[in-house]
């Protein structure tokens, strides 16, 4: 995106990649289908991009999601509007998405340069003036202006390994510590092996993530999947920025979560619910009546975690039992330790320091003619669209405004 804006604001660009080909990563975003965008208004979007989303707000109205729609639209792909506001090409299909960026390239006559490892970034220091690139093998590239849109550290297969990061140091940048954030959530094993969930999809829930002194930081709505290692699913992954940001603050200590089994019914509507199913079926268990609403390998756990016999018909039942039971469908206590590393995170949390990065042009204030694009920098959002719209968004900012400074030069 920052190479298609730099060319069509009437610069020479080339494209500098690695890898022996281009969109690895943009392959296997939305579940291999690509999620170009969300359509939800800007201070929704803003609100789901849980790390440094104000930094952003110049970004969005210079090139923002209707932007990024009707961008995509122009080169010929139709997209559809599903759940939650995510845009997808109606193919969907991914490669729809890639093949007309590269064709697009093409028509701009952007020169691509594959299997080309950047080896630094070319500096006048003195001037404090970014000059260009070196690639491996002595192979020197200058330009009046290098956007680094190089990712993360996040999913490293497509070949994002954090090699921007000394890149930006060497150019005075300050380098937030990397982290994973948009990943599984770990939970303590004794409550996994009690339980034995693993592979259990749940629909429409709510998870909820308190720091250690009992506040609540977020309550995040979607699918959830109990694994070996504890919760995953886009609920889990909602939270994980919350889980790792409190644990930066307060120490790797195990935090509380919630889960909300049925989000859309207060407590005393759904212990409504089971005592009117109860007394419509006096004759059969509680276990029984419950496999009408819930999944029925979570009727045993959630009845052991409030230790209510499943094998009562309602007139046995303790008096409490109906109210603990809607209390732990309502908020069940799951105890998290953290989540998964950064190399299985979907996205990397930290990088280079937004302070040190002008939000109006993505160009550094250290030094002049370098522009930073994408997840390289500390910002990051959540899965659903909103990640890939901070990407297209930044992307096209930083390649508008190098294209900018290098036009009238030589």
């Amino acid at each position: 995106m920052a190479a298609i804006a730099a060319a069509r604001h009437g610069a020479s660009v080339m494209l500098v990649e690695k890898g022996n080909r281009l969109g690895r990563k943009l392959l296997i975003s939305g579940g291999g289908r690509c999620n170009v965008t969300n359509a939800k208004e800007l201070p929704e979007l803003i609100r789901n991009i849980p790390g440094n989303g104000k930094f952003m707000h110049s970004s969005l109205h210079n090139f923002g999601n209707r932007d990024i729609i009707r961008f995509f639209e122009e080169l010929g792909i139709a997209l559809k509007e599903e759940d939650r506001g995510r845009m997808f090409p109606v193919t969907d299909k991914a490669k729809t998405v890639l093949d007309a960026l590269l064709s697009h390239l093409a028509q701009l006559q952007v020169r691509i340069l594959l299997d080309q490892p950047v080896k630094r970034l070319l500096f006048d220091a003195n001037a404090a003036i970014c000059q260009g690139v070196e690639l491996q093998g002595h192979r020197f590239l200058y330009s009046h202006g290098v956007v680094v849109a190089v990712g993360g550290c996040s999913v490293p297969k497509t070949g994002s390994t954090g090699d921007g990061y000394a890149w930006a140091k060497a150019a005075g940048h300050t380098i937030v510590p990397p982290f994973p954030t948009e990943v599984g959530i770990t939970a303590e094993p004794e409550w996994l092996q009690l339980y034995e969930l693993q592979g259990l999809s749940l629909r429409d829930i709510e998870l909820t993530v308190y720091n250690p002194k009992g506040k609540k930081l977020t309550t995040e709505f979607g699918d959830m999947i109990f694994t070996h290692f504890g919760i995953s699913g886009p609920a889990a992954f909602r939270c994980s920025h919350y889980v790792v940001t409190a644990q930066q603050k307060f120490g790797r200590q195990t935090l509380q979560t919630t889960l909300d089994l049925f989000p859309g019914l207060s407590k005393d509507t759904l212990t409504q619910q089971i005592v009117s199913l109860c007394r419509q079926h006096p004759k059969k268990t509680l276990r029984n009546l419950l496999k009408s609403f819930l999944p029925d390998r979570l009727i045993p756990c959630l009845l052991q975690s409030i230790d209510l016999d499943g094998n009562r018909t309602y007139d046995h039942l303790p008096k409490h039992g109906v109210p603990a039971l809607a209390d732990a469908c309502k908020a069940w206590a799951i105890p998290v330790t953290g989540t998964l590393p950064l190399e299985q995170a979907t996205v990397t949390g930290g990088g280079v320091s937004i302070k040190e990065i002008d939000p109006k042009t993505m160009q550094s204030k250290q030094m002049q003619g370098l522009f930073f694009a994408g997840e390289i920098m500390d910002v990051h959002a959540h899965t659903g669209g909103y990640n890939i719209t901070v990407a297209f968004s930044s992307g096209y900012t930083a390649g508008q405004h190098a294209a900018n400074l290098a036009k009238g030069k030589e």
